[in-house]
C-alpha cells in the first residue's frame, strides 16, 4: 500500500470538501431558480429531461452506491469520483471544460450520452425569454425600409417574372370532405412536436375557411410587415454577416415581388434581434414590432422569415416547372404545453386567425405548387404571432440549402400570399 504525507491527506480532503461545497451552492442556485422561474422553465426542462432520462437510473447508482461500481485493480477516489460526479449532474460544465463546440459537431450537443439538437435548445430557450421580458432587456431599434430598388434584387426580378407568368393554375385539388377527419388532415398536413397538442376544434378546416383574411382595400399606409427574429440565419453558400445572403435578403427579395407584381404595399424591417444575443432575439424583437406596429397602424399581415436547422445532409428541395428551389414550412405556436397546459403568461387572442392563415397557405400551396411546402409544424409556444390576426412564421429551406434555392421559394410564396389576401379559397 502507497502510504500518504500528512499534506497530501489534507490536500485531497480539502478537495473534496470544495467540491462538496459546490455542488451544496450548485443545488441550492438550482432550488432558488426554480422557485422564481416556476413554471415559466418546464420547456427547456423538458428537453433536457428527455435527453438525460435514459441514465437517471445508473446516475443514481453512480453516485448513491459508487461502492457496487469499484473497480478493485484500481485506487479509487472519492473526490475524483465527487468531480466526475458534479459534472455527470451539470453536462453544461462538462461542455464548457471540453471546449465548446467544434465546427464538425456545431448543430448537436451530447447531453447524458444522447445527442439533442442545439437549435432546439437554443428555441427553447427563446421561447422562454418570450414569457418573463423586463426591463432589463436592451431596445433594439428597428431598421424599417420602403426601398427595395437594391442590384441583389433587381437581379432576380426577370426570373421571378418569367417563374409567375409561366404557373399553369391550379395542378390539383384539396379533398375538403377527407380533411374533416382529423386524423387524416393532421397525417397529411401537420407535424406537432411532441411538447405540445392540438385539439380537433383548433384546426378544423371548415371553421377555419370561414375567417376573413383578405386585405381592406383603399387603405393609404403599408400594409405587410416583413422582419426577422434570426437575421443571421443563412445559406450553405452565404457569407456569413453579409445580409443580403441570409434570410434578410430574402425578405427583400419577397418584399420586391409583392409590391412590383402585386401592388400590395409592404415595409421590410432588416434589424438584427439576434446578433449578438440569439438566444433573446424573440425578447428584443417584441418590443421592436410593437414600435412599428404604433407608427403603422396600417399594418394587417405580420411575416417572420426564417430558415430552418437541420442534422446532418437532410435536405429540403423541390422542383417546380423547370425551377428548383428550397421546400418551405409555416409554423404556428399554440402557448399550451403538454406539461403546462395552457400558458396563461402567452395569451394569444389571435391564435385562430394565425392557424386559419397558415392552414390556407398550406392548402392552396397543395394545389398550385405540390410539393412546395412541407407539414405545418405546431409547437408550444407563441413566438410573437399574437400581435396582429394575420401572423405567418415561414422557414425556407434549411442550412443545407444554396441561397439560390432559397430565392427561388420567394415567387411562389408570394404568389400564394397574394391569393390569401385577396380572399381564394382551396
Amino acid at each position: 500500500m502507497q502510504l500518504q504525507t500528512k499534506k497530501q491527506v489534507k490536500k485531497r480532503r480539502m478537495r473534496g470538501l470544495l467540491l462538496l461545497f459546490c455542488m451544496v451552492i450548485l443545488s441550492i442556485s438550482m432550488i432558488l431558480i426554480e422557485q422564481k422561474n416556476g413554471k415559466d422553465d418546464a420547456c427547456l426542462q423538458v428537453s433536457l429531461t428527455q435527453a438525460g432520462n435514459r441514465s437517471l437510473y445508473q446516475s443514481v447508482m453512480d453516485f448513491y452506491l459508487p461502492i457496487l461500481r469499484i473497480d478493485q485493480n484500481r485506487q479509487w477516489d472519492f473526490s475524483d469520483h465527487l468531480y466526475q460526479t458534479i459534472l455527470d449532474h451539470f453536462p453544461v460544465y462538462s461542455f464548457a471544460l471540453s471546449g465548446g463546440l467544434t465546427n464538425s459537431d456545431a448543430d448537436t450537443l451530447t447531453v447524458s450520452g444522447e445527442t439533442v439538437d442545439i437549435d432546439m435548445l437554443v428555441e427553447e430557450m427563446e421561447e422562454e425569454n418570450e414569457a418573463y421580458q423586463n426591463e432589463k432587456i436592451e431596445k433594439i431599434e428597428p431598421d424599417v425600409t420602403m426601398d427595395f430598388s437594391q442590384d441583389s434584387i433587381v437581379v432576380q426580378r426577370n426570373l421571378a417574372t418569367t417563374f409567375l407568368s409561366n404557373s399553369s393554375g391550379k395542378t390539383s385539388q384539396v379533398d375538403l370532405d377527407a380533411l374533416s377527419d382529423f386524423n387524416v388532415l393532421l397525417k397529411e398536413h401537420y407535424h406537432v412536436d411532441s411538447t405540445t397538442e392540438v385539439t380537433p376544434d383548433q384546426i378544423n378546416v371548415k371553421n377555419l375557411l370561414k375567417k376573413d383574411l383578405t386585405l381592406k382595400k383603399g387603405v393609404d399606409g403599408p400594409q405587410i410587415l416583413i422582419y426577422h427574429t434570426h437575421s443571421q440565419e443563412g445559406y450553405s453558400d452565404s457569407t456569413p454577416g453579409d445580409l443580403s445572403q441570409s434570410v434578410v435578403g430574402l425578405g427583400d427579395y419577397l418584399a420586391q415581388i409583392l409590391q412590383e407584381q402585386y401592388g400590395l404595399q409592404v415595409i421590410h424591417d432588416r434589424a438584427s434581434y439576434d446578433k449578438n444575443h440569439r438566444d433573446y432575439a424573440y425578447s428584443y424583437a417584441g418590443p421592436a414590432l410593437e414600435k412599428i406596429l404604433e407608427k403603422y397602424p396600417t399594418i394587417e399581415v405580420v411575416i417572420d422569415l426564417h430558415r430552418d436547422g437541420v442534422s446532418g445532409n437532410t435536405r429540403f428541395v423541390t422542383t417546380i416547372g423547370d425551377t428548383k428551389m428550397a421546400q418551405v414550412m409555416f409554423f404556428n405556436g399554440l402557448s399550451y404545453t403538454k406539461t403546462r397546459g395552457k400558458i396563461t403568461s402567452l395569451p394569444n387572442e389571435n391564435l385562430s386567425t394565425n392557424l386559419a392563415f397558415s392552414q390556407r397557405m398550406e392548402l392552396l400551396a397543395s394545389e398550385y405548387y405540390p410539393g412546395f411546402t412541407r407539414p405545418i409544424f405546431l409547437k408550444g409556444l407563441r413566438y410573437n404571432m399574437h400581435y396582429v390576426p394575420k401572423s405567418l412564421l415561414v422557414e425556407v429551406g434549411a442550412q443545407t440549402n444554396t441561397l439560390q434555392e432559397a430565392k427561388n421559394a420567394m415567387p411562389p410564396l408570394a404568389d400564394l400570399l397574394n391569393r390569401v389576401l385577396q380572399g381564394e379559397k382551396p
